[in-house]
């Protein structure tokens, strides 16, 4: 059987003839598989879908169920789940690439260029750099009340917050950045970004299971729950984005909002590590995939971020403790990983759907734990001596 073929399947006792050196540790795949088994056990997450991968040598397996209850399907590595803000780095991140790219928009001109309804209350020196890289200084997400709903209104209410901290002086992690994005792509290139992402991203790169909205596209039963929401109707979240803005928002919308598998993921981020191409197809290009996940956000931000990509800030739990600083990603709320370190060639992804049933799980612990294994599997590469030799005499 070969490496490719045991990307699509579950793993369990697949192998394959392996190049030479070997690039990844057979040996090391238990402690995952404990690490994961034992949050499922531990019933902080349902199941989830892990795939790791280097120099064409991958390993993927899927655990768990759907869900907790009796009889509840299980999860396969086709499963499809809520990816949350995934959606910043897969679909807004590289949608606003591809218009600089196509020289209709300029990533150091002001947001209001392109929104000229956002100017006022020191958001006009706010650029597209400072959204991408979040240091625009806005505040982290909209308001939930009173009622609102459509994307007229999140415009509205996203283009009347205003900045706490001057524009490029700090780092805040902001769902508004990325809404804000979502509709620069729109207003820019004349399509929604599900359309756009679908259209420039997802089809070149044969990410078939990928879109936001996936219902009724796609049957239910494919899709990991991820809440049960209360209320006087009761309704189980199932295809329908978990994000509340993102729900306010239809679906759609620049900060979350996409469903994905880990094939899919792992074709971005092969696409990444090439520099911007995969089987031929050139989707991004070498410098746009440069601005996207190397440092960005200038010198006077300590936290350091690319156009998208986390590289070294209080969210880059998933870069565990022996991938550098310099390999890159990005986490969903839903219990969602991607993290690359190009220095090694690797990548691992982790989707889950943690949330189920209440929105109450943690599993920080286990992407900190999960970054370090995934460097640890990875063989006849000496990450501490990466480390010392960056690091200042």
């Amino acid at each position: 059987m070969t490496a490719s073929a045991c990307i699509a399947l579950s793993m369990a006792g697949c192998a394959w003839n392996r190049p030479h050196p070997a690039t990844l540790d057979f040996a090391r795949f238990a402690r995952i598989d404990a690490a994961i088994g034992g949050v499922i056990a531990e019933r902080r997450m349902p199941g989830a879908v892990f795939h790791l991968e280097r120099a064409g040598m991958a390993y993927q397996k899927a655990y768990g169920n759907h869900s907790y209850e009796a009889g509840a399907a299980a999860v396969t590595p086709a499963t499809v789940f809520d990816a949350a803000s995934l959606t910043k780095v897969v679909a807004t991140a590289p949608s606003v690439m591809l218009l600089a790219e196509d020289g209709r928009v300029d990533l150091d001109a002001p947001l209001v260029r392109y929104l000229p309804e956002c100017a006022g209350q020191g958001r006009d020196p706010i650029t597209v750099r400072h959204l991408l890289t979040h240091t625009s200084g806005l505040p982290a997400g909209l308001p939930a009340t009173p009622a609102w709903h459509g994307l007229t209104r999140a415009l509205a209410l996203a283009c009347s917050r205003t900045p706490t901290d001057a524009p490029g002086t700090a780092f805040r992690y902001s769902d508004v950045n990325y809404i804000l994005l979502g509709e620069l792509v729109r207003r820019v290139s004349g399509q929604p970004l599900d359309r756009f992402a679908d259209e420039r991203i997802f089809a070149p790169l044969g990410m078939r299971d990928s879109r936001f909205v996936p219902l009724p596209a796609m049957a239910p039963a494919r899709i990991a729950p991820t809440q049960r929401l209360p209320g006087e109707a009761p309704r189980l979240l199932q295809g329908e984005v978990h994000d509340p803005t993102a729900r306010r928002m239809d679906g759609v919308a620049g900060s979350a909002g996409m469903f994905t598998t880990a094939r899919d993921l792992a074709r971005f981020a092969r696409m990444l590590l090439a520099g911007g191409e995969l089987d031929g197809v050139r989707v991004l290009s070498r410098d746009s995939v440069r601005l996207m996940t190397t440092a960005q956000s200038g010198p006077a931000i300590v936290a350091q971020r690319g156009m998208g990509m986390d590289i070294d800030s209080p969210f880059a739990r998933p870069r565990g403790t022996l991938f550098p600083v310099g390999s890159y990603g990005h986490t969903g709320f839903t219990g969602c990983i991607l993290w690359i370190d190009p220095a090694s060639g690797t990548f691992y992804v982790l989707l889950s759907n943690r949330v189920y049933p209440d929105g109450q799980n943690n599993i920080l612990d286990l992407y900190a734990t999960l970054g370090t294994l995934a460097a640890e599997a990875v063989a006849g590469f000496d990450f501490a001596a990466l480390r010392n030799a960056k690091a200042p005499e």
